[in-house]
């Protein structure tokens, strides 16, 4: 059953392994109010619960109500002094370190801490409807989590100049054609598309999806050598669980569907 905060809605699929987060102020375009902020991890973290008796929660699709991902801050509250504290903050690094992937399906605006919301999550994908960007300029401010840091990376400092500094909205194809967005697709189907993408992830053996996690974030913050160690130290872990017993059966029993149980 889906269990409602202020402004978040949370449910969990049992026969697919994946749970939903929903920004829930529809409204207000899923500006990112400080109880919007405080409600996207709390009800991460609800759904997380799901797994204190084993791995049943595979992975998360976070979207938004209303026809909109997040049009960026509530610069309502911006008259009480803007939100740079860490407690505002938190959810995107909550998102980031989050154990299990989190895919982010995006419709209409996805703005300023909108994007930046996206861009902590493990995928982005987006209906061609779409519209993302970084409008801080035109407060005189800057992406203050990240946004020019991850565009960056994702497509090279020069786009992530132009996007921050020309503050326009963007279409979705453009993002995709950045490596911004995973994937584009027309309005009507991206539901099926996300929900395709999202049983996949989930069905993959959760100890080897959730270090695959780990191995990326580990690619974008430490040296080529750390990396490859870490990599190789968890690769021998992996080859005494349950789940590579099953994987190497169903490999060589082409009748045999595996049950990976994250142990």
């Amino acid at each position: 059953m889906p269990t409602d905060f202020e402004t978040t809605t949370i449910a969990f699929d049992e026969e697919t392994g994946v749970g939903y987060l929903t920004l829930n102020r529809p409204d207000a375009l899923n500006a990112l109010s400080s109880q919007l902020r405080e409600d996207i991890v709390a009800g991460l973290r609800e759904l997380n619960e799901y797994n204190d008796d084993g791995v049943v929660m595979r992975t998360v699709v976070v979207e938004g109500a209303g026809g909109n991902f997040c049009a960026g801050a509530d610069i309502t509250e911006f008259e009480e002094g803007p939100p740079t504290t860490e407690v505002d903050r938190s959810h995107y690094r909550f998102i980031r370190e989050y154990p299990l992937p989190v895919i982010a399906k995006i419709r209409g605006y996805c703005l300023g801490g909108g994007l930046e919301t996206a861009m902590s999550c493990d995928f982005r994908i987006a209906d061609t409807d779409a519209r993302f960007g970084l409008p801080e300029v035109d407060l005189g401010i800057i992406p203050g989590a990240g946004g020019v840091q991850f565009i960056s990376r994702l497509a090279n400092p020069s786009v992530a100049k132009e996007i921050a500094m020309t503050g326009e909205h963007l279409p979705a194809e453009r993002g995709a054609e950045l490596g911004i967005f995973n994937d584009v697709h027309a309005p009507d189907e991206l539901d099926a598309a996300v929900d395709e993408f999202a049983e996949t992830i989930a069905s993959k053996p959760p100890l080897s999806v959730r270090t695959i996690k780990k191995s990326a974030t580990m690619a974008t913050q430490t040296g080529l050598r750390e990396g490859i160690e870490y990599d190789a130290d968890v690769f021998e872990t992996l080859l005494w669980t349950d789940d590579h017993k099953e994987g190497v059966r169903a490999f060589a029993e082409d009748d045999y569907e595996p049950e990976f149980q994250g142990k």
